[in-house]
């Protein structure tokens, strides 16, 4: 009985123990077709990725050395579309195994923890082990052993991915594949958007989205702690590199020329200077003892800027200033500009553009101040009535030598330059600008100031050419300066009353004459007393007809002729000409004053844009004929394509890939 108990006992064992065999075996067909529905879920791009490493191993075998092509097919609109949008079915598949995995790892450490307790049983004498977090620190044997088997199989498994086999045909050795499986191991590990983790600084649970950041030493952070870090990096930002070279990068070397400030060459150490305190102005006290002109290119800095501030202007207004030059006064109110009078003692020269706040008010206090004002200089204060100009210039007008104002709308108009001869007896200069109240009574008026040198005029109204015939036959022999811009009903009677009266002109402009001629010109420019002029601007002087532009019977603007006549009366002193858009000026006339025999040494800035006979041929000319030339303007001169620009010089306007501006380079 004995015998036949235990070979019972046998013979149950060897059929349980196949049954088990055969479980584990069904379990493993059942993992294999998991595996295998899974990768059926691969876009188009997996299934050539695998057919490509089934090649491989055959060229292996076969003894071929030769390289995949890596020919795809056509792909689907769904395929296209995931590749787009950076999404992976196989991405897809080894998160969903990172998370089983995270979940089967909570699970057995969970019954790890209960295993214990239940083995510890009710005493509390040493809760250590229990209590303390499953971390690296605190593990047991057991469980580093068991780390280590999962890690094993991890890296196992992400070696027989489709994945890693399609890199390993590019490792050089074991080590390589070992490096990239870790590297893939940590990617999966790392929490992705819409999971939670803990922060890398305050240990919060957050939830992961894609705009979390790093900590400084791993790990992600929470939105509160990203914040800090931002604000932290914003302070600590490195300033911008500054350019090597002293007139820094190409473009604001071009916009330097366009904006006429430009100089070649290194800058000085006063600009360097100026610069510096610019850059660190609320350090500044005062300006000390500095020279007006070192000053005044200190204002000039500011203003450009927008420097110039309530805070800021005290370091120009000191008790003991005489000349407040303010370049821009936008930031400035009206008790600023009263400021400026209750601080200063004796001061003798005013100028304030853009001043906007300057209102009566301001010139009403000014007034009452015991100043010996010598020159009053406005710009933007277009809210000042006539009733206050009329108590400032009796006021202050005995010892006013200078009024130049700008922008006045509609004040300051005829009954203010008819006051000016009998309130300014020492009135020298007179500039009157974008005046939309002056009309032809006013400009007669003008005419009445013996004493002027310097007369500057840009009106909105049309005046006739008798009320300025007059104002020139009565104003003009001591006259220096003559600025008429925008006269379009002015004609050779204007020209001939320049020719009889002026005598001692070094600034001439008359802009925008749709009426003088050629004719005109010739006669002005031959055989006139006056000595040559160093800067004349005639632009915009030439016939107007839209019906046929090209044709100009009469030689109505500066043409060929009068062109000749100006060089010879005045090209040897002559410094800055513009003649834009005089587009009647030929080719030939060009030729005949720019030949090999005339020098103009003294001539620096040429402004010939639009005129349409202009190419590289003249250029070249003028460049030979003027050996200290250094701007010259050629807008619209669409001839002008390949010019050769000496070193040192500047060709604005040429319309090419280049760029507006060319600085010369040539030897």
């Amino acid at each position: 009985m004995t015998r036949l108990t235990r070979q019972r006992a046998q013979a149950e064992n060897q059929n349980q123990n196949q049954n088990q065999n055969q479980n584990q075996n069904q379990d493993q067909d059942q993992d294999q077709d998991q595996d295998q529905d899974q990768d059926q879920v691969q876009p188009a791009q997996q299934d050539q990725a695998l057919q490509q490493d089934q090649v491989a191993p055959q060229d292996q075998a076969q003894g071929t050395n030769r390289r995949l092509r890596h020919i795809s097919g056509p792909q689907s609109a769904l395929t296209d579309y995931l590749a787009t949008n950076n999404i992976s079915a196989s991405r897809i598949r080894l998160e969903a195994d990172r998370r089983r995995a995270a979940a089967a790892r909570s699970r057995q450490a969970q019954d790890g923890r209960d295993d214990e307790e239940e083995e510890a049983g009710p005493s509390t004498g040493s809760t250590g082990a229990t209590d303390a977090p499953d971390s690296g620190r605190n593990e047991t044997e057991a469980e580093r052993k068991k780390r280590v088997k999962k890690e094993q199989q991890a890296l196992a498994k992400i070696k027989a991915s489709k994945l890693f086999l399609k890199r390993k045909r590019y490792m050089r050795d074991a080590e390589a594949e070992d490096d990239y499986a870790r590297l893939l191991l940590s990617e999966r590990l790392e929490p992705v958007p819409g999971q939670m983790d803990n922060c890398a600084i305050c240990k919060k649970r957050f939830t992961v989205t894609a705009y979390s950041l790093s900590g400084p030493e791993g790990g992600l952070l929470c939105a509160q702690c990203s914040k800090d870090q931002a604000a932290k990096k914003g302070k600590d930002a490195k300033r911008p590199r500054k350019s090597a070279s002293g007139q820094g990068s190409r473009r604001k070397v071009q916009s330097n020329i366009l904006d006429g400030t430009y100089q070649t060459g290194a800058k000085n150490l006063t600009t360097l200077c100026i610069e510096t305190l610019a850059k660190n102005v609320d350090l500044a006290d005062s300006l000390g003892d500095l020279p007006d002109k070192v000053v005044d290119k200190i204002a000039r800095l500011f203003s450009k800027r927008r420097l110039l501030s309530p805070e800021t202007l005290p370091l120009f207004v000191q008790p003991s200033t005489t000349t407040v030059k303010i370049y821009d006064g936008a930031k400035l109110g009206s008790n600023d500009f009263r400021g400026i009078f209750q601080t200063t003692r004796n001061l003798q020269h005013f100028k304030a553009r853009n001043a906007i706040q300057f209102k009566d008010d301001v010139l009403l206090y000014l007034t009452g101040r015991d100043f010996r004002l010598l020159s009053f200089n406005i710009h933007g204060a277009n809210l000042l009535s006539d009733s206050t100009w009329t108590l400032f210039f009796k006021a202050q007008g005995a010892d006013l030598e200078a009024i130049q104002v700008y922008y006045t709308d509609r004040h300051f108009g005829d009954e203010m330059l008819a006051l000016l001869p009998l309130k300014c007896p020492r009135l020298k200069r007179l500039k009157v600008y974008h005046n939309q109240k002056v009309t032809n009574d006013g400009v007669k008026a003008i005419g009445n100031i013996k004493t002027l040198t310097h007369l500057g005029l840009h009106l909105q109204h049309d005046i006739s050419p008798k009320s300025l015939s007059h104002m020139i036959r009565g104003a003009g022999q001591g006259l220096e300066t003559l600025s008429l811009r925008k006269m379009p009903k002015a004609n050779d009677e204007v020209l001939t009353a320049i020719k009889n009266t002026c005598r001692s002109l070094r600034k001439f402009r008359i802009t925008d004459s749709e009426n003088m001629t050629d004719e005109g010109f010739v006669d002005l420019f031959t055989d006139w007393a006056n000595p040559a002029i160093d800067t004349i601007d005639l632009q915009k002087c030439r016939h107007l007809e839209s019906t046929n532009p090209r044709d100009n019977p009469d030689g109505v603007g500066l043409c060929s002729d009068g062109f000749r006549a100006l060089m010879k009366h005045s090209g040897g002193k002559l410094r800055d000409l513009n003649i834009h858009a005089c587009r009647h000026i030929k080719r030939d006339a060009f030729e005949d004053v720019f030949n090999k025999d005339d020098q103009y040494p003294h001539l620096s800035k040429l402004e010939i844009s639009f005129i349409e006979d202009v190419d590289d041929f003249v250029l070249g000319r003028i460049f030979r004929s003027c050996p200290n030339i250094r701007e010259i303007n050629v807008f619209g001169c669409m001839k002008v394509k390949d010019v050769k620009v000496p070193r040192g010089k500047v060709v604005v306007g040429v319309p090419n890939a280049i760029g507006m501006v060319i600085e010369g380079r040539e030897d």
